[in-house]
């Protein structure tokens, strides 16, 4: 399927419109309702609870915003709403719930995290969950595994590959040399059948990904934009911008 042009028209705000100092957290039901005020497209993280439940959430380890320690994906659907945020009064919300809250008012891009170890349960719950939602929303992924499953199990969902064209960072460490290459390079196209790619902004000017926008006519979203002067440098090179930090 080609994007959708709503993929394209409003900026996307990072974890929502999140203002930590403000009490409104990132991922939160808060941050969804503060971008809907501004009528700013959301993106967020999405991962299984140890039961197979579905949370807004980003960080593989639950220490950084809430009460807990440990790997998210050890606490069970129970242990997590348990748990309390960090400098706020929100709680961890289902996917679900976020859906709720949007409503279809403005459009929702889902990043499904993965552990790379090729399971795609993620992907599955997730589709279940969005089968019924009639709003705008968009998946992706940096797991092109995972990116391939949402072709046979939400084949009417726009889907996208996050990718960066130089896997330097410690973070990416324990991906093998040939996987590294793979993702840069999109070796799995094919295999994923991109409507959107989403890159990392400081390789947004590499040949991978303007490639694909020249030849190929895929859109760019571009994370994570943190002020004016970057924005400005985008516009040459992509289409849509996932943002925080600042109003675009």
């Amino acid at each position: 399927m080609a994007a959708p042009l709503w993929l394209t028209a409003s900026p996307i705000a990072h974890r929502g419109l999140h203002h930590r100092a403000s009490g409104v957290i990132e991922n939160t039901l808060s941050a969804a309702r503060a971008a809907i005020e501004k009528d700013f497209a959301i993106e967020c993280d999405v991962q299984l609870s140890s039961d197979g439940e579905v949370f807004v959430f980003h960080d593989d380890e639950v220490d950084r915003l809430t009460s807990g320690s440990g790997d998210f994906k050890s606490f069970s659907k129970l242990q997590i709403g348990e748990l309390s945020l960090k400098d706020t009064r929100d709680h961890m919300p289902t996917l679900r719930e976020f859906l709720n809250v949007l409503a279809g008012s403005v459009p929702l891009i889902c990043e499904i995290k993965s552990c790379f170890d090729g399971s795609t349960d993620a992907v599955k719950r997730v589709a279940e969950v969005i089968g019924a939602y009639e709003g705008p929303i968009a998946l992706k992924s940096f797991d092109p595994l995972m990116v391939e499953a949402m072709a046979h199990n939400a084949p009417d969902r726009p889907r996208g590959f996050i990718g960066e064209s130089v896997y330097d960072d410690p973070e990416w460490d324990f991906l093998s040399a040939d996987q590294k290459k793979d993702f840069a390079t999109l070796q799995s196209f094919d295999a994923m059948k991109l409507d959107f790619l989403s890159w990392y902004i400081k390789d947004l000017d590499h040949s991978t990904p303007q490639m694909a926008r020249r030849s190929l006519g895929l859109p760019i979203m571009t994370w994570t934009v943190r002020n004016a002067e970057q924005r400005e440098k985008t516009k040459r090179y992509a289409d849509q911008i996932i943002f925080e930090g600042f109003l675009p």
